[in-house]
């Protein structure tokens, strides 16, 4: 479990990081999901993230990631197996913000403290908290159309953070971003990551982002959905891709991730 120092959680946040000792964030055991009567989309899946934990799902596009995002969510419920989550709810984050038109960014960010029962008195100064923590000082009254695709996925971080989940879910967040836009909103996430203590399970396809993200990276098979591998990727901290380490690590996955996608053709 990884330790965050109170004076790195800022008061909005740092109930986040409170997982009782010895609970794992996420666990996952014989996970089996199917629609109706169709093939399982999820087959035997088991999976644990440690309190504070950076995990990253992978896998050919319909292996099943965003399903077992959905099950983790409550929005699914598992045709067979177990899971738990820590906290009464993980917050989830979409590749889409998903923010209301007609509220401002700190009005969007007040609505998620208003529905965890934060008194009116306190939602603003936290909300304002938030979005300087995402480094949104001064837009707070600007409306999402006033915003870049980049602000608006911050604005929607800083609201997820505000249900104080020990646990994020988040489904490709940056997959609508350009290359420069989701290389910085990469390094602000893995700084939010460290100051909050908050575990993380972050679905992407692509390889190159789980690598600079995640502490883990787990490989999905494609239909039924299966856990095949997965790769301790790097300590904690930020790291860019064309570290050697992280290069070769890298390589490894996208070679894997290809045969299984081959595999699949077949």
């Amino acid at each position: 479990m990884r330790t965050v120092p109170a004076a790195m959680q800022t008061e909005a946040v740092r109930a986040a990081a409170e997982v009782p000792a010895g609970t794992p964030a996420v666990r996952v055991e014989h996970l089996v999901k199917r629609f109706g009567r169709g093939p399982a989309v999820l087959e035997e899946v088991s999976l644990t993230v440690a309190p504070g934990e950076f995990v990253c799902l992978i896998g050919a596009s319909g292996c099943g990631k965003s399903t077992l995002l959905a099950l983790l969510a409550g929005l699914e419920k598992p045709t067979a197996g177990t899971l738990s989550v820590a906290g009464d709810r993980p917050a989830l984050m979409f590749q889409d913000s998903a923010l209301l038109p007609w509220l401002t960014a700190a009005g969007n960010v007040e609505l998620a403290l208003r529905l965890r029962g934060v008194p009116r008195a306190e939602r603003r100064a936290q909300a304002l908290e938030l979005l300087r923590l995402v480094r949104l000082d001064g837009v707070g009254q600007q409306r999402p159309h006033q915003l870049s695709g980049g602000m608006r996925q911050r604005v929607a971080l800083a609201r997820a953070l505000a249900q104080r989940s020990p646990v994020l879910l988040m489904d490709e967040p940056f997959a609508a971003l350009d290359a420069i836009t989701r290389d910085v909103l990469h390094e602000e996430l893995a700084r939010v990551w460290r100051e909050t203590g908050v575990s993380v399970v972050f679905v992407t396809h692509n390889v190159h982002e789980a690598v600079r993200l995640g502490q883990r990276v787990v490989l999905m098979s494609s239909r039924p959905g299966r856990i095949i591998r997965e790769w301790d990727v790097a300590p904690e901290g930020p790291r860019g891709i064309e570290a050697l380490d992280v290069a070769e690590v890298a390589a490894e996955i996208t070679d894997q991730l290809r045969d299984e996608i081959r595999r699949h053709a077949r």
